[in-house]
This record gives C-alpha cells, structure tokens and sequence, in this order.
C-alpha cells in the first residue's frame, strides 16, 4: 500500500508542476478558434512527455530507495557489506566511473542500478540475492548494474520514454480534434471541444500508450543483453554472468516495484514477449554463450 501511494502522489505532484508550468507559458492554449495550433501543440506534447520523464530520472534515487526501503551504505555493519563496497568500488574503478552509492534492502533475489547521470547513480542489491547466490555470482550482477550505468542506460531510456510519450499525446489530441470536428460538423453555435475530443483522446492515449510500450520494452530488452556483455568485459569472462543467470532462473526473483521493473536484474516476462522489459534468461544466456 506504501508503494501504491507513493507512486501516486509522485505521479500527481509530477502532472501539477508540469500543468502549471504549461498554463504559465501559454502553450496549454493549442485550441484555438481556428482550429489545432500544430506548432503549440508539439511544444506542450514535448513539455508534458519529456518534462514526466526527466523529473522521475532526477528523482529516481530517492523515489528507488523510499519504495524499496532501501539504505545506503555508508559506515560497513558487517563483512559482507564491506565486500559490497569493496567490489563496487573495484568495477566502477574499472568502468572508469565515480564511485556509486551502494544499497541494500529486503526482499526477493533481485539488483537494481538507477541515478541521473553516471556520477550521481545507486547500485542496490537485495538481501535474498546475496543469501542465494555465491560470491562470484553477486559480483557479476553487481558488475551488470554497473555496465548499466556505464552505458548511460538510464538517461538512454528516459529519452526513449519522452519521445514516445510526446508523440502518443500528440497523435491522440489530433485524432481527438478531427473525430469531435466531424461529431460536430452541422453545430454551428458551440467552439472549443467537446465530449467527443475528452473520450477520443482518453481512448488514444491508452492505445497508442500500448503500442508505444512495445518500442519502449524493446530498447529495454536491448539494453539488458548490452549490459550482460558489459559485466563479462569487466569481471573478464562470461562464466559468471551465465552462472548467475542460471541462478536466477531457480530463483523466485521480482519484488521491484512497477518503477524500477525495467531497472532489476530481472524482470517480468510478459505473456506477449513484446512487452517483456528483459529478455528471457534462456536468450541472455545463449547471448554470452555466443560471446567471443
């Protein structure tokens, strides 16, 4: 329930920061009397789809840590999280990147790596992984969330995200206009839209959305099998990724919540494999297999 309501008033106080900064610069007002402002209308697409994105990517480490109740280590409580630092800090040396903040937290086999930028990023890892996997195997899913943020993956994707989410608003206010349009071509008294835009656009948005999630979870899939490569080249051979791999297909993995799904080491296979953000392990392991 904490999760739930995070994530909804996250999402409401995003939509209001963003409604309010559309109304003060004017570009809310892509209705006009003679009909759509095509120019005015990609701004406030742009604005509204870009500005979600990026506002949960700046928030990203604060928004992972409160709904996973993850906490930053910072002063070592046990050896293992001294080996946690200590192995990060080794890869990230190796990846040539600053130094993480390094997490722990409770939950089902899972690692996560998320941040703004490369050096403002966060590994964390779950303790049912740690308690699950040996060492060699915690290093290379370590390894992995690290190639992540190597590869920039996270602001890769929150571009993706903008992109799409511009264009599903776009495409369905358009649609909306011309659907109401012809609903009301023989009423000559009333301006400005009408039931017909609100459901047409309402509709739109929810079915472009789901086609546009299909290009979204396809450039997830891609990033997961760059980042599996990723953490062979750092760790100096596949073996480790495989075996974790392997693990991880014995494990009950998951527990991340719907934000950070795309983030974890593994996520949800979908039943369509078109909305799966992570290849099936099978895939990922032959993927490294082939490796040279």
């Amino acid at each position: 329930m904490k999760r739930v309501i995070l994530f909804l008033v996250t999402n409401l106080a995003v939509m209001l920061v963003l409604s309010v900064t559309a109304s003060l610069l004017g570009v809310n007002r892509y209705l006009t009397a003679n009909g759509l402002n095509f120019g005015m209308l990609l701004v406030f697409c742009g604005l509204m789809g870009f500005g979600g994105s990026f506002i949960s990517l700046f928030m990203s480490k604060t928004i992972a840590k409160w709904s996973t109740g993850a906490r930053v280590i910072e002063q070592p409580q046990n050896s293992t999280e001294l080996w946690l630092l200590q192995t990060v800090q080794n890869l990230a040396a190796r990846a040539q990147l600053p130094m993480p903040e390094v997490a722990v937290y409770d939950g089902p086999p899972n690692a996560f790596a998320t941040g703004a930028s490369k050096s403002n990023s966060l590994v964390a890892v779950s303790t049912g992984l740690l308690q699950g996997m040996t060492k060699d195997e915690v290093e290379a899913v370590l390894a992995h969330e690290v190639a992540h943020i190597a590869n920039g993956d996270m602001v890769t994707l929150t571009l993706i995200q903008g992109v799409v989410n511009t264009f599903v608003m776009f495409f369905a206010r358009i649609v909306g206009y011309f659907v109401d349009s012809f609903l009301r071509r023989n009423n000559e008294e009333n301006s400005g839209p009408g039931i017909g835009y609100m459901v047409t656009v309402f509709v739109c948005e929810i079915i472009f959305g789901i086609l546009a999630s299909i290009i979204v979870m396809y450039f997830s899939r891609q990033r997961e099998y760059r980042a599996d490569a990723g953490a062979a080249s750092l760790m100096g051979s596949n073996a480790p990724m495989i075996n974790a791999l392997r693990r991880l297909g014995g494990m009950q993995s998951d527990g991340l919540p719907q934000n950070l799904q795309a983030a974890g080491i593994s996520g949800r296979e979908s039943w369509m494999g078109l909305f799966s953000s992570h290849p099936p392990l099978e895939s990922r392991i032959a993927a490294l297999q082939s490796r040279r």
